[in-house]
């Protein structure tokens, strides 16, 4: 009876696997059509805690003022997360072939690394450690125009000041190429004409990014309870009942510091990159003396030549062909002014930076005399 209700049911049907899905690369035309986060405009770079740490650590341990490496992370809503970044090597005295395949080499080695673990691997800038706050220079400038072409957002630079820090200040600003210069740049056209249609000073070659540090919440309460002042007993003469307070934290005595250490070294530099500046300046004003010479030549073989041309006509003659003048006379192009606007970027940064010290420093000589009744 069993087998035969078993015969009369249905046969099980098989059960159906759902096909494994494929997927294909997005091709490179349609890649900037659908990102939507490419059309976002950038607003505000957020710098993570661990990151701060580390390029503060490379910093001081470089065995130069010119410490620099990667950004990793990504953007979201017009917001530049940073949360990861690395190290770049320092070669002294190598050629800058060598050094430049070493630390590709090195950046591929560090990304791939960081891709096996999983972690961020998305290139978005790179930050350079500077002192006294002069930064302006010709390296930084190529660098940043590259990623600005290449990345999306166009990548940021952050600048870490060590003078700064070491005044007990961290400083960390971000900073991008401004449109106007990145279209010169791409033209490698900074001639006196490009500057002023460009309308191009030192001071519109980078535009500051709002910058803010973000640390997680556990980090953020370590930190409060080594701030907050706890409470424990005196030893020695200490009476019964008194009680003293104690910090997980040392005392700082930095801001006893009159900070006049530093001036001398930033009136040195100043001087320092007064004297490239009037040199740059010199070699620029014997170039257009010489351009204006062999400019002037070719205007007196025009001249000359018309005049000759026009007696010939005169007499019934044909005119001699016009000569390329071009081809005759070697005329120099107009140099570049992007170094000499680099320099005054230097200068006055390095004036910036004297001003904040020196002025400082007057208010604490004052205190300082007056608390001792001079």
């Amino acid at each position: 009876m069993a087998a035969a209700l078993a015969a009369s049911l249905p046969a099980p049907s098989a059960i159906s696997v759902a096909p494994t899905p494929t997927y294909e690369a997005i091709p490179a035309s349609m890649a900037k059509v659908i990102d939507i986060e490419a059309d976002i405009p950038l607003t505000c770079v957020q710098l993570d805690g661990m990151v701060v740490t580390k390029i503060i650590k490379h910093a001081r341990e470089a065995p130069s003022t010119t410490a620099h490496g990667l950004l990793l992370g990504l953007d979201l809503d017009g917001v530049l997360e940073v949360s990861n970044s690395f190290a770049l090597p320092h070669h002294a005295g190598d050629e800058a072939d060598k050094t430049a395949k070493s630390s590709a080499r090195h950046q591929a080695s560090m990304l791939r690394s960081l891709k096996e673990v999983q972690a961020d691997d998305s290139v978005i800038g790179f930050y350079q450690a500077t002192t006294l706050g002069a930064f302006f220079n010709q390296t930084l400038v190529d660098t940043q125009a590259i990623h600005q072409d290449k990345l999306r957002h166009g990548g940021i630079v952050i600048v870490h000041d060590l003078s700064q820090t070491a005044r007990g200040n961290a400083s960390f600003r971000a900073y991008r190429l401004t449109a106007a210069f990145l279209d010169a740049y791409k033209k490698s056209n900074f001639s006196t004409t490009s500057l002023m249609s460009h309308r191009l000073t030192f001071s519109s070659i980078l535009e500051e990014v709002p910058l803010k540090i973000r640390t997680n919440a556990l980090l953020s309460a370590f930190l409060g309870t080594l701030a907050e002042s706890s409470t424990g007993a005196h030893s020695g003469a200490a009476t019964a009942g008194t009680a003293g307070k104690t910090s997980g934290i040392g005392p700082s005595f930095s801001v006893l510091d009159l900070g006049t250490a530093g001036v001398t070294r930033n009136l040195e530099q100043i001087v320092e990159a007064v004297d490239n500046y009037r040199t740059e300046e010199g070699n620029l004003s014997y170039l257009s003396r010489q351009i204006a010479r062999e400019r002037g030549k070719a205007e007196n073989y025009v001249a000359k030549r018309k005049e000759e041309n026009a007696g010939r006509i005169a007499q019934g003659l044909a005119p001699l062909p016009e000569e390329d003048v071009s081809r005759l006379f070697k005329i120099p192009a107009e140099p570049s002014r992007l170094e000499s606007l680099l320099l005054l970027g230097q200068i006055d940064a390095y004036s910036k930076s004297l001003a904040g010290t020196a002025s400082t420093g007057l208010v604490k000589m004052y205190a300082a005399n007056a608390g001792a009744g001079i």
